[in-house]
């Protein structure tokens, strides 16, 4: 599994390639990338959406622009990410976010998750997925987070392993729980499963709405 945009894609065309033979059958598709490389296919996108159901999700996890930098220097910034999702928006394709891995005491704060749902707010995103706040270290996962850290965060490994082992959950769980949660509410977003229920409704074809005796031609 991994990010269907990686910087190889770029010659490699192995994404769109499979983008093309969807669209060519009119199967339906959901998405998820961390890379506004997708704007190159967004032509396929908006076909396979006019055809049949095209879900674009996109992750979103650090508002401030230098902190996203730093703890994903090797893609698009989140502001980047949110202009993505505003010109998926303008091309009538539903977008899905993913607020996850928040990491604790870097960017599990009241300002990050407000600045991110008023973007996905703006963006008109169809919903978040967000089962808590916090991140899950498995073996080797771990290891690499930690290297980064004592480059970056000095300290903040070693205070890492003495506070968690496997799940790291946020101590500001439950009140970024209750923002996030009533925001959604308030803006019809759906949560969590409620986005996986979505993606996996499928529009009928008309052929099965004419045999369900819902059309008559």
């Amino acid at each position: 599994m991994s990010d269907p945009y990686m910087h190889c894609e770029k010659e490699l065309l192995h994404t769109r390639k499979c983008l093309e033979l969807i669209e060519k059958y009119g199967y339906g598709l959901a998405i998820q990338t961390k890379s506004d490389l997708i704007m190159r296919d967004i032509d396929l996108l908006e076909s396979i959406n006019r055809k049949a159901k095209c879900v674009v999700q996109m992750t979103l996890t650090t508002y401030d622009e230098k902190l996203c930098r730093i703890i994903e220097p090797a893609v698009c910034t989140t502001r980047r990410r949110y202009q993505v999702l505003k010109e998926m928006q303008a091309r009538g394709i539903p977008t899905i976010v993913w607020m996850t891995p928040i990491l604790p005491f870097l960017n599990d704060t009241e300002e990050n998750l407000i600045g991110i749902l008023n973007y996905c707010k703006d963006a008109g995103v169809k919903g978040i997925i967000k089962f808590d706040f916090g991140v899950t270290l498995r073996e080797g996962d771990r290891e690499y987070l930690y290297q980064c850290f004592d480059k970056s965060f000095p300290g903040l490994s070693k205070f890492y392993h003495q506070k968690y082992a496997y799940t790291l959950l946020s101590p500001n769980n439950a009140k970024l729980m209750k923002i996030f949660r009533d925001f959604c509410r308030e803006n019809n977003m759906l949560v969590d499963e409620q986005c996986f229920e979505y993606m996996h409704e499928f529009p009928k074809t008309l052929s099965e709405h004419f045999i369900q005796g819902e059309l008559d031609f």
